[in-house]
């Protein structure tokens, strides 16, 4: 704990993962679906685990690159026997430089045999590359009896949220930048308009998560929203609003918005660019 009093929740790099195992701080078969806690002398805790699905997810991507490095061997050797003027050293190059682009070179390797190109994979290789395969620590100095495993790892989780908040906020739904204003006031007041904006768009999210679409995509179906001006003797005495489509009435439905049927036509007077320019100097 610093002298704030604040305490930290972190997720360690794979180098030091290996670091701490090499140490003994924690075993390689403590990594499970389960969440395991691991404390050290000086108040530092682990939190450890695996992610099967994302453990699965790393080995069939790397199975893929595999399989398209294959493909490539057997496109060079095609090559090659429909070409005798070729050279298997330049083919073999080729193949070398596209296994180090796929990540493939710790533990795969070519051989070539006369004008044949065979690929080799090394499992001894392959298994010590996978074993931190989703595998993930968290480090804090949060006492036990603070904060459960559970409630770390959770609130660790948190932090992708506040991380889409900022991503949100700045370029996302509200583009909070640039920042068209010169006063600390000013720039005050606009950080709060964007703030009690995505305030909206995280209730948004919520009351919308079950129909299946992003928050953007409601806004946008929402802009096809329309009024039509009803005119008598050449006046507007108000909109009527049409029935919205069935999509639109289930985004108004989650949202618990009731549409009026038709809104007054009186003039409304919109403060322009211009006007807040002359407002600005006149104050």
């Amino acid at each position: 704990m610093g002298e704030s009093g604040a305490h930290y929740i972190t997720a360690i790099t794979k180098p030091q993962i290996e670091r701490l195992l090499k140490q003994g701080t924690f075993q390689i078969g403590l990594f499970d679906d389960a969440l395991v806690e691991v404390q050290e002398d000086g108040g530092v805790s682990y939190v450890l685990r695996r992610n099967g699905q994302r453990a699965q997810e790393m080995a069939d991507t790397r199975q893929d690159k595999v399989r398209v490095l294959a493909q490539a061997v057997t496109m060079q050797n095609q090559y090659l026997a429909e070409h005798p003027r070729a050279k298997p050293e330049v083919a073999l190059r080729n193949l070398k430089a596209r296994a180090h682009k796929l990540g493939l070179t710790p533990w795969v390797s070519f051989a070539q045999e006369q004008r044949i190109l065979t690929l080799s994979q090394d499992a001894e290789a392959l298994a010590d590359l996978s074993r931190l395969d989703g595998c993930y620590v968290l480090k804090t100095d949060l006492p036990a009896s603070r904060a459960s495993k559970e409630i770390v790892h959770q609130r660790y989780k948190d932090l992708a949220q506040v991380e889409w908040a900022f991503r949100c906020a700045k370029t996302a739904h509200l583009e909070m930048r640039p920042i068209f204003v010169r006063r600390a006031t000013r720039t005050r007041g606009h950080a709060l308009v964007v703030m009690l904006a995505y305030r909206l768009v995280q209730e948004l999210a919520q009351r919308w998560s079950q129909l299946d679409l992003t928050v953007q995509e409601g806004i946008d179906m929402l802009a096809s929203l329309c009024l039509i001006e009803v005119r008598v003797n050449g006046q507007v005495p108000f909109n009527e609003i049409p029935q919205p489509s069935e999509d639109i009435q289930a985004l108004l439905d989650a949202a618990r918005v009731s549409l009026p049927s038709a809104l007054p036509g009186k003039k409304t007077s919109v403060s322009t660019k211009a006007k807040l320019q002359n407002r600005r100097k006149q104050k």
